[in-house]
């Protein structure tokens, strides 16, 4: 094998053209393995074999700069650049991650990239910073046409045009996001693809750039034909190349959309390995509003890029029809869009992950909040129990959220308060709504929920007793529970309040406990700078009661072990516990 004796790109530089399509074949085999045995990137990854083997035989990395956007199509590049056993050996998978990162690597992988659309606006940095300092090497930017829908992406290409020198975007055209393209843009790619790159109408060069258009794009030569006529160019130029998603391996291809990603399968077939059993509440939560479209016509279903987050897949997109919106990889818009359909007397919910509702902070604040207009916001994966990739984290959302004003974020304990929750946040006109979805194990109650939440603040005394007091946060308030009950093995009666609200306090309910409690526990699923504990700390600042606050400290982990994470941070139910009677000891 060929990329058993790659340990970085200089070693491609003897090959033939024959010899490099052995190597791509060997690479696309070893993104198989890894894929199949440790989940994944599948298809992105797959469709640009090819021109990662053609750019690394071209280029001079490190000294080229490549830089790659979003991080799903790295998977080759990593390969080719001394990481190969992570791909070959299952044993190395854990220590390469899925996304580029200069901890990994930092004389190949210029950025931590796992966020979309940043690739040429990370690039026009590099490119600026080497003509001021006098450098001569190619600036390479790398983005898929799903990300370009991005606000970033435009606004990179905007300054790299602006900055007017050597700058290669590559943008690796496969006709798809994660599911199909949305937006205008997409009908000018059509429209360069049929015309082989001919049509009068470009949008690229309509931003300034210079343009090469590359039909055969999992084809080598075609490739480092292409690649070779821009190399030191001195001007920018986009290098559109049409790619195949899922490449030479017949499920990713036949399936695209299913096969962005995937848990480990087997490769004979495309069969999961380890099939998931149970509820998923987001999923769920897709369902119910897919039924509740049926009884409400101004109900809207907005996506970004990601539908099947809450399992919007192609067939109950077309059930919902014109009640569902994909903006594409575009979350801005998707929090603006939301507003303004509010604004005009629509309902619209937007769902996504946490990670990515970091993008729409602006827009929560100014497009959303200061009108005041009441759309609904699914706050999706926000746990510990989400993604775990330090690019991924979901658990920032409370100090994001919670302090924007007049923006309402809840916080529902199981699936019947989610639902609760929901729909009177839907059919309500006064108050913006963001919703914490619940992670982790699907936990259902028989309890009756209020179908007003319009009391703004208002916590929920769950048991009423003395001397402790536990407020615990959404899905962590079964950990609170847990933690009352093993006091009251040891004969204390605490109190346990489900607090609903992370916006806010109830000044009237935390007064109260005042009178007969000396310890307030809370207990977050989230970051504890800034975050919901700390505010229930300053309402008690200036008075005797002690607080404790359970959560996560501030810090970048990366691919954590959730167990480990919680005991690292005080936060297994014996940890909360023996804090909470070493204190009480000393009263």
């Amino acid at each position: 094998m060929y990329i058993e004796k790659i340990d970085s790109p200089k070693d491609l530089k003897s090959l033939s053209i024959e010899q490099l399509n052995v190597v791509a074949e060997e690479v696309r085999s070893g993104v198989l393995n890894r894929v199949s045995n440790h989940g994944g990137h599948v298809g992105p990854n797959l469709g640009f074999t090819e021109a990662t083997v053609a750019l690394h035989y071209v280029f001079n990395a490190p000294e080229d700069k490549i830089v790659f956007d979003i991080s799903h199509q790295s998977y080759p590049h990593k390969m080719l650049t001394g990481r190969a056993k992570g791909f070959l050996d299952v044993n190395d998978m854990d220590a390469i991650s899925g996304y580029s990162s200069p901890l990994e690597n930092p004389e190949y992988d210029n950025f931590e990239i796992g966020h979309t659309s940043t690739s040429v606006a990370l690039a026009s940095g590099l490119q600026k910073a080497r003509d001021i300092m006098g450098g001569k090497e190619n600036v390479i930017a790398v983005i898929g046409d799903g990300s370009l829908s991005g606000g970033e992406a435009f606004e990179g290409l905007d300054t790299a045009s602006e900055i007017g020198t050597n700058i290669i975007v590559v943008v690796n055209d496969n006709e798809m996001s994660i599911a199909e393209n949305h937006g205008g843009l997409y009908k000018n790619l059509k429209l360069l693809r049929e015309s082989n790159g001919q049509a009068e109408l470009n949008f690229f060069k309509a931003m300034g750039f210079d343009y090469m258009y590359v039909e055969e794009g999992n084809d080598v030569s075609k490739l480092v034909e292409a690649f070779k006529k821009v190399k030191d160019i001195d001007h920018p130029i986009v290098v559109h190349i049409h790619s195949e998603k899922g490449h030479g391996y017949k499920p990713a291809v036949d399936n695209k959309e299913n096969w962005h990603w995937s848990m480990p399968f087997n490769i004979e077939d495309g069969s999961l390995k380890n099939l998931s059993g149970g509820e998923n509440i987001s999923l769920m939560l897709g369902d119910w509003l897919l039924d509740e479209m049926k009884r409400d016509e101004k109900l809207v279903a907005i996506a970004a890029g990601v539908p099947r987050c809450y399992g919007y897949d192609k067939e109950k997109r077309e059930q919902a029809g014109k009640q569902f919106i994909d903006v594409g990889i575009a979350e801005e818009e998707a929090v603006a869009l939301a507003s303004g359909m509010a604004k005009r007397g629509a309902h619209p919910v937007f769902s996504d992950f946490a990670t990515f509702f970091q993008r729409t902070y602006d827009q929560l604040c100014q497009d959303l909040a200061v009108n005041g207009n009441p759309a609904v916001f699914n706050v999706l994966g926000a746990s510990i129990y989400g993604m775990n990739d330090f690019t991924h984290i979901c658990f920032f959302d409370i100090p994001m959220i919670s302090h924007i004003p007049n923006l309402h974020y809840l916080a529902p304990t199981s699936y019947e308060e989610l639902i609760a929750m929901e729909r009177w946040a839907i059919n309500q006109d006064k108050y913006s709504i963001a919703i914490r979805v619940p992670e982790g194990p699907v936990v259902h109650s028989c309890e009756e929920y209020d179908t007003d939440y319009s009391d703004l603040n208002k916590f929920k005394m769950a048991h009423r007793g003395e001397k402790i007091a536990i407020i615990a946060v959404g899905n962590f308030f079964y950990k609170g529970e847990a933690v009352r009950l093993a006091l009251a093995n040891d004969g204390i009666d605490a109190t346990l309040i489900n607090p609903r609200y992370l916006s806010g306090v109830d000044e009237v309910m935390l007064e109260g406990l005042r009178k007969d409690h000396q310890i307030v526990v809370t207990i977050e699923d989230g970051s504890l700078d800034g975050g919901f504990g700390e505010r229930i700390s300053r309402f008690y600042g200036p008075t005797t009661m002690r607080v404790l606050n359970f959560g996560i400290k501030k810090a970048l982990y990366d691919r954590y072990d959730v167990n480990q994470l919680l005991r690292d941070n005080d936060l297994t139910d014996e940890q909360i516990l023996n804090k909470i009677k070493s204190v009480l000891n000393n009263y």
